[in-house]
């Protein structure tokens, strides 16, 4: 058993495809295909499944594969270790935030990051927070950027800030009038939600109870609906623009387009405010810790959710 052999049976898994995989891995197909059949000889189980359209990964496979990325990120903490004073900081990061996040942290996270580590740029990706953690898990990404509750086995995550949700709704809405607004008044109102999976849209329902009833009429055909889904935020704040009808943002998000006053306005809610924490995860053999550090100290810094709140005025007062 050899670590190339284990590189190439982890790639395959990845791309389900002997010749993407062996592109991946820069041999030729059938160098691939002896490589992956040595090994399952070696072993004396099939770590995949194969047919004439797919490849699939056993049962055992799957374990088995799993170990092998566990030891191909240990080899690279032992080289790391073998060229000690070795600048961590150097090289490319990559990393993942969820789609409700990343647009409004990286402006923020970017120039901090890049005065503390010029030589370290990020590869960034934005998606789902499942697809998130599958590409951690395969080390497709260093860390990724989500919203707790987040567990994995053999991940640390690390909180690095509360974000405070807050209301958009047009300039000339009634509630509009209103300092601060009720999940309660919100469920009475034509409201403006994500699609299903989406993180942030369970995390509103979650945190606004009075929300889910609406949701609940939405699915009942004798029910007039109260909930229209957006596939993003931004297309959701656009339609609030249009007069569509109210939704809840994070606060990042509210502040990070400007439509006039007489268009949009931003209402925060009546105590307890709603919230999400957004943290950091790693595996925990990532062998870069200083980078993650970095990455972690950047995103403290860039002090986001106090940016929005001074950049809007009927939140500044929310604690």
């Amino acid at each position: 058993m050899t670590l190339t052999e284990l590189r190439y049976v982890v790639t395959l898994a990845r791309e389900k495809h002997f010749g993407r995989a062996a592109e991946r891995c820069h041999v030729s197909q059938p160098t691939l295909s002896v490589a992956v059949k040595k090994l399952e000889e070696e072993l004396g189980v099939p770590l995949f499944e194969r047919s004439k359209s797919s490849i699939r990964v056993t049962e055992t496979g799957q374990r088995i594969i799993e170990q092998a990325q566990r030891v191909l990120d240990q080899v690279g903490v032992i080289k790391d270790m073998a060229q000690d004073g070795k600048n961590q900081l150097n090289s490319p990061l990559k990393v993942g935030a969820i789609y409700t996040i990343g647009p409004y942290l990286f402006p923020h996270l970017l120039p901090e990051l890049r005065r503390a580590a010029p030589e370290m740029p990020l590869y960034i990706e934005e998606n789902y927070t499942a697809d998130l953690r599958q590409k951690l898990r395969r080390s497709e990404l260093d860390a990724i950027i989500i919203a707790l509750p987040f567990e994995e086995p053999e991940v640390v995550t690390l909180p690095l800030y509360d974000e405070p949700f807050v209301v958009l709704l047009p300039a000339a809405h009634p509630l509009a009038k209103k300092e601060q607004l009720t999940p309660e008044e919100l469920a009475k109102e034509q409201l403006l939600l994500l699609g299903p999976g989406h993180c942030f849209r369970d995390q509103v329902l979650e945190s606004c109870p009075p929300l889910v009833e609406a949701v609940t009429r939405k699915a009942d055909a004798t029910e007039p609906a109260l909930v229209t889904e957006g596939s993003s935020l931004e297309t959701i704040r656009h339609m609030v623009a249009s007069g569509l009808g109210i939704t809840v943002l994070p606060l990042s998000a509210a502040t990070a387009m400007h439509y006039p006053d007489d268009i949009i306005a931003v209402r925060r809610f009546s105590s307890p405010v709603p919230f999400r924490t957004v943290a950091l995860a790693w595996r925990v053999t990532f062998p870069r810790p200083k980078a993650i550090d970095m990455l972690s100290l950047a995103a403290s810094q860039c002090r986001v959710i106090e940016k929005a709140k001074s950049e809007t005025p009927a939140v500044a007062e929310q604690a």
